[in-house]
């Protein structure tokens, strides 16, 4: 089975669920999809490593970074699965809020990379684009450059649009309508 499907149907198993939900947007869905659940896992993990690293592999960028608590797994799977594949890719984390001592930054890993240096910045699911968009404004922020945004699930609500208008380029694994073809095929 292709790494993609494989993904898919995991997804479907331990993070898809239906319903009515409320989003972190504000918005209702009938859907809600918490990616965490099998990014944390282990095959999970592995399996998005994986297929962000196949999006990426084109890409000349340094690293990869995103928001977090959400992003965290993603930019750990990637940037492990990078170093395996020879191809090593740094990570970065943004926080929703700087620290409050220390440096007080908002971005941390900063010291692996080199003022102006291409990064693709990760997210589980977007929807209007808003953490993305805060994410990828902070790390511009810090002197690097966005090389791209990548996503494992495209809900199709308007967060490309608004990436696209900021100068951004959504990749996604998913669109909802992928996910739940290939999960139950």
């Amino acid at each position: 089975m292709d790494l993609k499907k494989r993904l898919a149907r995991l997804l479907l198993a331990k993070s898809y669920k239906e319903g009515d939900f409320v989003l972190a947007s504000g918005r209702r869905s009938d859907y809600y999809f918490d990616c965490r659940v099998t990014a944390l896992s282990a095959e999970g993990s592995w399996l998005i490593g994986k297929l962000f690293n196949e999006i990426l592999a084109q890409l000349a960028i340094k690293g990869v970074g995103g928001m977090s608590l959400g992003a965290d797994p993603l930019v750990s799977a990637t940037t492990v699965i990078s170093w395996e594949l020879g191809r090593p890719l740094h990570g970065l984390l943004v926080r929703k809020q700087a620290k409050d001592h220390g440096t007080a930054q908002f971005v941390e890993g900063l010291g692996n990379f080199d003022q102006g240096d291409n990064v693709a910045m990760l997210e589980d699911v977007v929807t209007t684009g808003g953490s993305l968009l805060l994410a990828c404004n902070r790390v511009r922020d810090c002197g690097l450059k966005i090389g791209a945004c990548c996503a494992i699930l495209d809900r199709e609500e308007g967060g490309r649009e608004a990436l696209a208008k900021a100068g951004y380029n959504l990749l996604s694994l998913f669109t909802r309508k992928d996910l739940l073809e290939l999960g139950r095929s």
